[in-house]
């Protein structure tokens, strides 16, 4: 009898710094049945730096990208924050280059809390925080923060995360990674554009999260 040849499942890690990024890509996860490992990095204390250790230390066996989900309003606050983007950035660049595990920095700024806001139709650009509570039905951002049912509520009432992504700013993105996707050979291949011009403009990159994972959906 022969024996039987295990089949290694690749997968998508995600590293991101918040409960809401987290359960809402968990959300995502468990309605299209999706192959990712979530990583919750802790940000006290390290800041950016906490992600590029956690992401340098990681494994990348088996993994077909790493998206390093960030918001930007860190970084325009402090100015040490700034350098550390810098240095997470530098090493995503330098992954990219050599071609072994694609790694795509996702940049939402001012936060993730503005990206959950383009996913209602009604929003017109006002304050993120003010519209959640008013039109999301939360007593206030804390509680949206803590809500595990995010994904759901950002998927109804004509919410939805393909209006989300047709109204985001590419133009005023400050990364950008251009990627190609051969599913046959599970390759991805990505360059990696930013300007600092454009830093501290409202924008998301997070697009190229969903654009990857549709190739690969069952």
């Amino acid at each position: 009898m022969s024996r039987r040849i295990r089949e290694i499942k690749k997968c998508f890690k995600v590293f991101c710094e918040g409960d809401t990024e987290y359960r809402y890509i968990d959300g995502m996860r468990r309605q299209k049945k999706l192959s990712i490992a979530l990583k919750p990095v802790n940000m006290k204390g390290g800041g950016y730096l906490n992600f590029l250790e956690q992401v340098k230390t990681d494994g990348s066996a088996n993994c077909l990208a790493k998206f390093i989900m960030i918001d930007g309003d860190r970084a325009v606050k402090e100015e040490g924050e700034k350098r550390n983007l810098r240095e997470l950035l530098e090493y995503c660049i330098l992954q990219n280059q050599s071609e072994r595990t694609p790694h795509f920095l996702i940049v939402d700024y001012p936060d993730f809390e503005y990206v959950a806001c383009l996913h209602s139709p009604r929003y017109k650009g006002q304050d993120a925080a003010k519209y959640i509570k008013k039109e999301m039905g939360y007593k206030d951002i804390e509680q949206f923060k803590a809500a595990s049912d995010v994904y759901q509520v950002l998927h109804t009432k004509g919410n939805s995360s393909e209006c989300m992504l047709s109204r985001l700013n590419k133009d005023n993105c400050f990364v950008i990674n251009d990627y190609t996707v051969n599913k046959k050979q599970y390759e991805i291949k990505v360059k990696t554009i930013y300007n600092w011009n454009k830093f501290g403009m409202k924008s998301s990159n997070i697009d190229e999260f969903f654009g990857v994972i549709d190739r690969f959906c069952p």
